[in-house]
């Protein structure tokens, strides 16, 4: 329902705490101030000055003015001023900085908290006064802004009101820096131009030490950040100087602060190797469908416009009839004319509509520009733009999140229409953040291509730095300030100056003698030394930057059905985990269970598990490591690698003998071919599923660690006893399997370190002692005990076993394969070494495949690899240590013919020869041990063998090298130092025998004059007939 009078309906009020409030959006007080240069460059301003006035009885100390030569505001633009969220500007295609009329009162109100506006245009002088000190000493809480104005030839008010010209002038005069009228009128006299406006903040806000936030006493030349250090921050965040450098892509206005001309930068031309990349993309829709959605709202309005003037014409046209009077047909006409106007009016925005609608469905296109920034490399990151101005600097995308050296000192450049992106009133961030992640996220994919397309990675990264004078290895150090390193850095990028008169852009070429060269200000064309663009009324040179291509590594059919495969193979192997469940009666159903399942902690609960623990508990020490074994760095090498019985897949392919003669308790208790066979028996026919996991892991890097395996493997051992005394007998092939798999199980519960482990597993045969029981195990088995048919038993498991060796291999079941993702490797990549992490496994009936995604490879090298697990060119990132080896682990990395197995029974050295290792160890971490480094050497001294596998090498390694560089860098300055002395000695020797020479030279002339003069006619022309005349009347006088 509509009303036709809203008088008596309640109004919203705008209050004075308002005004705090609406600067409160400016957290970057730079931004602040940017918003008033905004508003002068949107005014068409060629040049704006930014200066501070000394004023002591102000707070803060001075004024900050910002005076432009714009196209100005007359008395009804002005008012518009007070206007919040009013603004002229505002249209979809319109480029102007300003669309939310707010931007004059939000940044003055946050630099201080009092400003006064002086505007010319035309024939009027306007000032505008908006004060917070007057409303607080008034105690006023609407906002009243006085608005006086007064003829520019005259100066005479031309206010209607008198009354109120005089309130407006004494409320200035009381609370602003300017007491009389012709105060008032030298501040319009400041803006020479025949338009222009200057604004003038006062009252500054400050900070807790109560000193202002400005800092302009520092550098007489600038506005600083008070109290933002000087390392640490990026330029822009600390100089108002530089933040004005690059405020606009394609800058035009002249920037003068403090009187001093502001040095503006084109980014894209102050970029070595720039090059550009198209991209469009139809995910920026959010702009465009508010746009969209406005136009349909005002094209309903303009049609329902137009319906009701038609509806008055024609019940006008039928009133009027035949009346023929002119006042009759003036109406008529008025009300046919404002029907085709509405209507025409209502087309039009459909017509609008239609195309917005329209202009929704297409891409929106942008353009990338990327460059490396080799002034200051550490300054480096993405530009995003907002209709030609700065909204977003320094940011990090793509290769430059991970933080190495990769894309470093590239800098990204992009500016972003309205209808792509809508900025935040303060200008410092986007409206849609998950559309400006999008774009981010396209950039870093196009930021990629570029450091592929600039070939510096393949050239070598540091290299390529080293050629433009960076040579300390700290990435923020700046450049050498040597002469051939500025001349080199200025021959790659030329150097671009803007007119002063006519503000093109013009390139100079280069010149030796113009390298650090200081333009004046004032630089006009005429100074361009090149002669194509040495006057104003020649063309601006464009930009031609050469194109790049976003290229999309496209995965082949056989690589996306690898995948599906893998994935489908995974989701199997859950649903197979999954339906394996079962009710657990008791402590042998847990081998039942999934692997994460089975790996938990059970109680001893039956008396079985009890008289198992107390069996681990008596068991002696296993014999120490056989002499091939000690030394961990050395691995062994066998023609054909087996893994022992206890790995989680069907018996092995191969059962040697001596292993299964060596497990004295299944050949005790189970003679062959007796039918009720011994419960230990059986105990491989479900090897324990927690085996290979451990064997396969690295070594441990703490105690603790290392503690809890151990407690793991002792509590799998017991329940594997448990399940062992209630299962069913099995055939002959399973007694000697069982035989190997509890011989390694022993061994692994001996209380000993875990060398003995690798003692036990690879004993080789020893005929001599067949049928005897090895007595470390149970001293109190007799030989006597022992079948005389075991050989017989073994050799038929051993040829059933190579029978089915293909099916059998456990390294080659794809549950036990599966278990290697997630290890730590190192591959090898055209003959260097990259660590990188298994993410995926896939298993066939020859080999074994491992899916590695590398830490970091060259920008030229895939991210992953698929690498054979059993070939050279994969390793563990760290060996394993004897403390955590394991039969599997021995037998996966071992390669090569195999060796003679040494005799176990004899005494081994093993803990001597650790102890050396150690020994050694400590000594090479303390002689080479970098300066300053996080331990001391002292504490290396006293590491134990443990301390020592968790020494941080990588980090002793990076530290040790960035000394040997510092080092070699302090030599290097030495000798160039010593060489430049040298050299300045040498010249300064040859000036002066230039000067003897010279001085030489001319007492021989004085000497010929001389004799001439007195002897007469003297003919002599050469310095050796002067000598020999000198000679000869020398020795006629001595004669």
């Amino acid at each position: 329902m509509a009303f036709s009078n809203y008088k008596s309906l309640n109004r919203a009020q705008l209050t004075v705490e308002y005004l705090h409030t609406n600067s409160t959006t400016h957290e970057f007080l730079f931004g602040a101030l940017a918003e008033l240069v905004d508003n002068s460059r949107d005014a068409s301003a060629t040049r704006i000055d930014i200066y501070t006035e000394k004023r002591p009885e102000l707070r803060g100390g001075y004024m900050l003015c910002f005076l432009d030569d714009g196209i100005g505001m007359d008395p009804n633009e002005a008012t518009h001023v007070i206007q919040f969220g009013k603004s002229s500007k505002r249209s979809p295609e319109s480029t102007q900085i300003g669309q939310y009329g707010n931007g004059l009162k939000s940044g003055s109100m946050r630099i201080g908290k009092d400003f006064i506006l002086f505007t010319k245009k035309g024939s009027t002088l306007t000032c505008l006064f908006l004060s917070r000190t007057f409303h607080e000493e008034e105690g006023l809480d609407e906002v009243i802004v006085p608005l006086p104005t007064w003829d520019l030839s005259t100066k005479k008010p031309m206010n209607s009101d008198p009354e109120k010209y005089a309130i407006e002038t004494e409320l200035i005069f009381k609370y602003s820096p300017f007491k009389n009228e012709q105060q008032l009128m030298e501040q319009f006299n400041k803006i020479e131009s025949s338009s222009g406006t200057l604004v003038i903040i006062y009252n500054l806000k400050l900070m807790d030490n109560r000193e202002p936030e400005l800092d302009v006493e520092t550098d007489h030349q600038d506005i600083l950040m008070a109290g933002m250090p000087f390392e640490g921050v990026k330029p822009e965040r600390r100089s108002f100087r530089a933040y004005a450098a690059v405020l606009y892509i394609d800058p035009r206005m002249r920037i003068f602060i403090q009187g001093h001309k502001v040095r503006t930068k084109r980014l894209s031309r102050c970029l070595y190797k720039p090059r550009v990349y198209q991209y469009s993309s139809t995910r920026f829709k959010t702009r465009a469908e508010q746009e969209v959605k406005k136009a349909d709202h005002m094209a309903k309005i303009a049609k329902e416009k137009a319906r009701e003037a038609e509806s008055k014409r024609l019940a006008l046209e039928a009133k009027v009839g035949d009346d023929i009077s002119k006042e009759s047909r003036v109406i008529l006409r008025k009300a046919q004319d404002t029907a085709m106007m509405l209507r025409r009016d209502a087309d039009m925005k459909k017509k609008i509509q239609e195309t917005k609608q329209k202009a929704l469905k297409e891409p929106k296109e942008l353009a990338f520009i990327f460059g490396v920034n080799i002034e200051q490399r550490d300054l480096d990151g993405m530009f995003v733009y907002n209709c030609s101005r700065l909204i977003k600097m320094y940011e990090k995308t793509g290769p430059q999140l991970e933080g190495g050296m990769a894309c470093g000192g590239v800098v990204g450049v992009v500016d972003v229409p309205y209808l792509v992106l809508e900025p935040t009133h303060n200008k410092q961030d986007f409206a849609d953040a998950k559309e400006y992640r999008h774009l981010l996220k396209s950039m870093g994919e196009h930021l990629a291509q570029y450091w592929k397309d600039s070939n510096i990675a393949q050239k070598g990264i540091v290299k390529f730095w080293d050629e433009f004078g960076y040579l300390s290895a700290s990435w923020s150090a700046p450049p050498s300030s040597e002469q051939r390193y500025r001349r080199r850095r200025a021959m790659e990028i030329p150097l671009t100056i803007q007119c002063d008169t006519c503000l093109k852009w013009r390139t100079l070429p280069f010149q030796m003698d113009a390298v650090d060269r200081r333009y004046p200000d004032s630089w006009v064309c005429l100074m361009n030394p090149d002669s194509n663009h040495d006057r104003c009324d020649a063309s601006e040179q464009k930009a031609n930057l050469p194109c790049g291509v976003l290229k999309k590594d496209k995965q082949t059919a056989e690589v996306k059905q690898k995948e599906l495969s893998e994935k489908i193979k995974q989701q199997q192997e859950k649903l197979e985990a999954l339906q394996k469940t079962t009710t657990i009666k008791s402590a042998a159903d847990i081998k039942k269970l999934p692997l994460e399942v089975s790996m938990r902690p059970t109680t001893a609960s039956s008396p079985q598990a009890t008289r198992s623990s107390e069996r681990s508990i008596t068991r002696p020490r296993s014999p120490p490591l056989p002499p091939h074994l000690k030394n961990p760095t050395a691995p062994l090498t066998r023609a054909t690698p087996q893994r022992p019985t206890q790995t989680p897949a069907p018996p092995p392919p191969k059962v040697e003998p001596a292993r299964a003669r060596a497990a004295p308790k299944p050949t005790a208790k189970a003679p062959a071919k007796t039918p009720p066979p011994s419960r230990s028996s059986r105990t491989p026919a479900k090897p324990l599923p927690t085996k290979p996991a451990l064997a396969t892991k690295p070594a441990p890097a703490s105690q603790r660690k290392r503690i809890k395996e151990e407690e793991e493997e002792e509590e799998e051992e017991e329940e594997e006893e448990e399940e062992s005394e209630d299962e069913k007998p099995q055939i002959k092939k399973s007694k000697i399997v069982a035989a190997a798999g509890n011989r390694g199980k022993a061994v692994e519960k001996a209380p000993p370190p875990k060398r003995g482990k690798l003692a036990e597993v690879v004993k080789p045969p020893q005929p001599e002692k067949k049928g005897v029981t090895t007595p470390t195990r149970h001293p109190s088995t007799t030989p006597s005990s022992v079948p005389k048919d075991i050989p017989a038993q073994q050799h038929e498991a051993k040829a059933k076993a190579s029978e089915k060796a293909p099916e059998q291999d456990p390294e080659k079941d794809p549950k036990n394969a599966q278990k290697g993702k997630g290890l730590l490797v190192e591959v090898r990549v055209n003959k260097e070494w990259y660590t990188g992490k298994v993410i995926a496994v896939e298993t066939n009936k020859e080999s074994v495949r491992w899916k590695v995604k590398f830490d970091y490879v060259p920008i030229s090298t895939p991210k992953d690899r698929w690498v054979f697990k059993s070939s050279d060119e994969v390793r563990l990132m760290r060996p394993p240590s004897p403390i955590s080896q394991t039969p599997d682990t021995q037998q996966e990395t071992e390669k090569g013919p195999a060796p003679m197995e040494p005799d176990t029974a004899q005494p081994g050295t093993s803990r001597e020869v650790t102890d050396s290792l150690v020994t050694m160890m400590r000594t090479m971490l303390r002689y080479f041990i970098p300066p300053g480094f996080q331990i001391p050497k002292d504490n290396v001294n006293n590491m134990t063998a443990l301390e020592l596998v968790a020494f941080p090498l990588k980090e002793y390694f990076q530290q040790y090298e960035l000394g040997l560089q510092s080092l070699c860098n302090s030599y290097r300055s030495r000798a160039d130092a010593r060489a430049k002395a040298v050299e300045e000695k040498s010249s300064n020797a040859e000036i002066k025998l230039k000067e003897a020479d010279e001085k030489l030279q001319k007492l021989r002339t004085n000497m010929v004059a001389l004799l001439q003069h007195v002897l007469g006619d003297i003919d002599i022309n050469a310095d050796d007939e002067l000598d020999a005349y000198i000679e000869d009347l020398l020795s006629q006088r001595n004669e």
